[in-house]
Order: structure tokens, then C-alpha cells, then sequence
């Protein structure tokens, strides 16, 4: 058996398959994932990966021998086991899944009734201390297990609800699945919109063959961007492994950063609701808040993560959000994150404007400047942020998640990351794109001092 502590991250278990996880590893979780839970049903989907079809076995049977019944959802992605576990009442479910990791990663993602994430203080760390002592004992009576094959039309149905079909039309649309679980539901989903879609990869494989599920970084994406730009398209739009993320690339091959999504996606979520509250992570630009209360809503700045954010929203009834690393949330989609739905909206902004997106997003570009998320290995995270607490005293100070330091034309936030000894910068400054370059290299320096 191969389980090693440290796969129990904050909010998913995460390791290489092999060596810090195994099959007999996942049975493990499964029974104590059933313990934590309390579940008698659950629902368990499955990405791409070479891997996955044994683990997904193997936690099942762990499942089962607990005494739940288990529904095999299959080749999934996350969001369809998010969206199958609240529609069908299900008092649990569980995504083998590594999300945008190499191949050689393996993972679960798991949430309990109406799709509300586990996470390390509320149940993952629970289920790795129980897993790892071979707890709890097979159960008297082992579940049974069915399966529900008319989960992706289902899932298909409810996404275009968002929006109106018939007004997503006129435009070229680049889309890369980068062989993940995109491109299970795109098929349908094109065969519904009456788009020119130019799709690359959109062939499961567990491999990734042509480039890793990870948009956020620049050499994953440098292909649809070049071919937003050589198509003529409107917009590209990429996803992440498990595809409950989207990223979107202007018609001149930009970049369009998360959080000046949240921006246009918050506006125009805003004005068909009639107002509402909208949250986002505290990494983000001022542009969000600022978009936020010109729609007439509230703006509700929130610690980091997607299980801190669903719970934030259920507390205070949002409609919506957004965090800068791609994930938006919507209430109406049991507040869980969807690849599906933003990129449905994107495409129903463009074809009702006569603004490209790169112009939508034009007056953010040149009001807010952002650095993006930058890491720095330390040796010594704490004293680290010691000396920024220190040097930025005069700054407005909080410790909601990590530092923020924030000034009247410029802020900052630096966090650890959870599973490395990395520390993630976030910086703008309203001033210019020279200020936000020097201040992010003033503050890169008193981190990386020793």
C-alpha cells in the first residue's frame, strides 16, 4: 500500500500515482471517505488519465465495502460530478482527478451533499488520518453499484440554461481541450450553438500529448494563442484537465487575466439579475470591486480557494464568483465552478456586442495593472513576511490570507503556497504599467533577500 501524508492537501488529495498513491491507497479513502461523510449514496466520476480507471475501481471499492451505494458516472468532468451529485440528491461524490498535473499525478476531489467541498479542516485531513491507520473495518453488508449514462446530456441541458442558445451566433471560436475532459461535453455543446468552432484537441488522452491542461502557465497556452490570431477568430478559449476551468484569449492573441474576467462576467451578471452580491478572491485586481459596485451590487473580497469561496457564498447568498486563477462560481450551479457555463456566457457577450473583447477589456488594461501571480522559493516563508511587514508599516495591513499591504494607488498580497515552499505575489498599482513593474520588483527583492 502506498499513501503517503502529504497527498492530503487543503482542498483535494494530490500525489504521483505509484509512488505516493496507489490503487490500494484509494480503496482506503473510499472507506474512509464514506466514513466522513456518513454517505449512503454517492456519486464517482473519473478524468482521463491512464490511471484513473484503477483508481476510480479501486475507491469504489472501498465504497462499497463501507456500505454506500455507488453511482459510476464514468469518464467526467468535475463539473458534471458537482452537477450530479446536487441534481440527484446524492449525500456525496467523489472526481478521480489531478486536475491540470502532469500524467503521472493521480488525485480526488471530493465534496459531500449539494456538491459542498471537503477540505483539509473539514474532512480531508479526517479521511487521510483514517486511511492511513486502515479505517473503519469493511462493513456487514457491501453497497451496490449502478451507473447513469444520460448524466452528459443532462449536465449539457442545464449549462445552456445560462444563457440563450440562438443568440450565441457569428462568431469564430478557437477551442483547446488540451485533451482533457472538455472535450467530453464540447461535441454536444457545439451541435446546440451556431458558432464556426475551430477545436483542437478535444480527444480524451490520458497522455496529453500536444501540451499540458494547465493554461495559467504561458508555454501551455502559446498555441491557442497563435491560432486565435492565424484563424481570424473572435476568441480562444482553453481548459484545464478536469475542465472546471476556462481561460480566454482576446481576437489579437491576448491573454485575458482572471480577475478582468470576473470583471465582464460579474457586470453582466449583475445586470440580468437585477443586483446581488459577487465574491472574489483577495488576490485580485481593484478592477473587480470597482465593476462590482458600478453594476449596483456588492462586493465581497474573500480568502483564496474553492472550498472557502463556495462556503462564503452559501453564507451570504452571492450569485456569483470569481478567483484570479480561473475558477467562477455560480449559484444557480449549487454554487460550484464551472468551465462550461463562463465560456457559454463569453460567447453570448461577444455575439450580442459590437465591442471585440480585446476593446471590453482595453480600459482595464490601462487603468489596472497587474503583475500576476509570481512564486518565490524560500527558504523562510514566515520571516519573509516579516520583512515585508515590516518595510510596509505605513501600509493598510491585513492577515485574512497570507499579507496584504494595500496604499491609496497601490496593493499587494503574498501568500505560501500549500504544498511547496513557494511564496505567490499578487501586486497592481493604478498609477502605471512602470510603477506596478517597480513596486513588483521592490517587493521581490525584500522576499528573496538570503
Amino acid at each position: 500500500m502506498t499513501l503517503i501524508p502529504e497527498v492530503f492537501k487543503a482542498y483535494d488529495i494530490r500525489g504521483l500515482y505509484g509512488t505516493e498513491l496507489d490503487e490500494d491507497g484509494a480503496e482506503r479513502i473510499g472507506r474512509a471517505f464514506i466514513a466522513v461523510t456518513g454517505a449512503a449514496r454517492v456519486a464517482v466520476g473519473h478524468d482521463v488519465r491512464l490511471s484513473s480507471p484503477s483508481m476510480t475501481a479501486a475507491f469504489i471499492r472501498g465504497a462499497l465495502s463501507a456500505g454506500a451505494d455507488v453511482t459510476s458516472l464514468g469518464l467526467a468532468a468535475t463539473e458534471m460530478v458537482y452537477f450530479a451529485v446536487d441534481e440527484g440528491g446524492y449525500d456525496a461524490g467523489a472526481m478521480i482527478t489531478a486536475s491540470h498535473n502532469p500524467p503521472e499525478y493521480t488525485g480526488v476531489k471530493m465534496v459531500s451533499a449539494g456538491a459542498l467541498p471537503l477540505s483539509g479542516d473539514t474532512g480531508i485531513s479526517e479521511a487521510g488520518r483514517l486511511a492511513r491507520a486502515g479505517e473503519p473495518s469493511a462493513a456487514a453488508e457491501s453497497g451496490t453499484e449502478t451507473t447513469d449514462p444520460g448524466l452528459l446530456h443532462r449536465f449539457v441541458d442545464r449549462c445552456l440554461t445560462f444563457v440563450d442558445p440562438s443568440a450565441i451566433t457569428g462568431l469564430r471560436v478557437v477551442l483547446d481541450a488540451a485533451n482533457g475532459m472538455a472535450g467530453l461535453y464540447l461535441p454536444p455543446v457545439l451541435d446546440r450553438i451556431d458558432i464556426d468552432a475551430v477545436p483542437f484537441f478535444l480527444d480524451p488522452d490520458g497522455r496529453f500529448p500536444h501540451h499540458l491542461p494547465n493554461p495559467l502557465l504561458e508555454e501551455n497556452r502559446a498555441f491557442i494563442e497563435k491560432a486565435v490570431v492565424d484563424n481570424g477568430a473572435d476568441v480562444g478559449i482553453a481548459w484545464d484537465g478536469d475542465a472546471d476551468r476556462c481561460f480566454f484569449i482576446d481576437e489579437k492573441g491576448g491573454f485575458v487575466a482572471g480577475d478582468f474576467l470576473t470583471a465582464l462576467l460579474a457586470r453582466h451578471i449583475l445586470a440580468r439579475n437585477g443586483g446581488g452580491t459577487v465574491v472574489y478572491d483577495l488576490r485580485a485586481s481593484w478592477a473587480v470591486r470597482d465593476a462590482i459596485l458600478a453594476a449596483g451590487g456588492q462586493a465581497d473580497e474573500f480568502r483564496v480557494g474553492h472550498a472557502f469561496i463556495k462556503r462564503r457564498m452559501r453564507e451570504i447568498d452571492a450569485v456569483f464568483a470569481g478567483e484570479v486563477s480561473g475558477h467562477y462560481y455560480f449559484r444557480d450551479f449549487s454554487f460550484a465552478d464551472t468551465g462550461l457555463i463562463p465560456a457559454l456566457m463569453v460567447l453570448e457577450i461577444l455575439a450580442q456586442s459590437d465591442e471585440p473583447l480585446s476593446q471590453m477589456v482595453a480600459a482595464l488594461r490601462e487603468k489596472y495593472h497587474i503583475s500576476g501571480e509570481i512564486n518565490s522559493t524560500v527558504a523562510d516563508a514566515g520571516a519573509a513576511i516579516d520583512r515585508l511587514r515590516a518595510h510596509y508599516a505605513d501600509g493598510h495591513q491585513a492577515e485574512v490570507d497570507g499579507l496584504s499591504v494595500g496604499y491609496d494607488d497601490w496593493h499587494f498580497n503574498v501568500r505560501s503556497s500549500n504544498t511547496e515552499p513557494l511564496l505567490r505575489l499578487n501586486l497592481e498599482s493604478l498609477v502605471s504599467e512602470a510603477d506596478m513593474e517597480r513596486k513588483r520588483d521592490e517587493v521581490l527583492a525584500i522576499i528573496r533577500e538570503g
